[in-house]
């Protein structure tokens, strides 16, 4: 677990802990930390029901992380129990993760935290920004956070309302 991460604009403290299985460890037998959890997908669906409980029970926040191979469908009736969801790259190149937070924000309205965790780093936190991604777990935070200004500009419709550059009042009209 990353102790800081980038959140919106600032670096803060980073509250939660990412459950992750062992090698060959059942989702029903994962023993939850205490406090605000990440538990993957399979850990979500064998205990739903106990998770939500515990998450109103004892008031820490729930939230779920997806891996590139986890089709975000599977949670569509589920995001309002979500606080946080996080998207986890595996490696640097890999942009399954990109797909899956363009579904959650676009197709299925998920407003909540998106959080990139995994192989995040500044070079991409840009793009990330686009397609909805709002905190980033990466290695050094406080001289990452420049990056997401890198590009002043955007050319394409993404999940973050930035107009495109050509829907833009004033732009010149394209050729036909």
């Amino acid at each position: 677990m990353a102790k800081t991460l980038i959140k919106g604009d600032s670096v803060v403290a980073n509250e939660w802990k990412v459950l992750r299985l062992a090698e060959g460890e059942s989702p029903e037998a994962a023993k939850l930390p205490f406090g605000n959890v990440l538990v993957p997908l399979a850990v979500w669906r064998a205990r739903k029901w106990d998770l939500v409980r515990r998450h109103w029970d004892q008031g820490h926040l729930l939230g779920i992380w997806l891996g590139p191979k986890d089709d975000p469908a599977q949670l569509a009736a589920d995001l309002a129990h979500f606080s946080a969801i996080g998207v986890h790259f595996p490696l640097a190149g890999d942009g399954r993760g990109y797909s899956i937070a363009t579904l959650l924000r676009t197709r299925y309205g998920y407003t909540g935290e998106l959080r990139a965790i995994g192989a995040v780093g500044r070079d991409y936190l840009h793009f990330l920004r686009r397609v909805g991604f709002d905190a980033f777990e990466v290695n050094d935070p406080e001289s990452a956070i420049d990056s997401l200004d890198d590009f002043s500009d955007a050319y394409q419709t993404a999940a973050d309302g930035r107009l495109p550059w050509f829907r833009r009042a004033g732009a010149p009209a394209l050729a036909a």
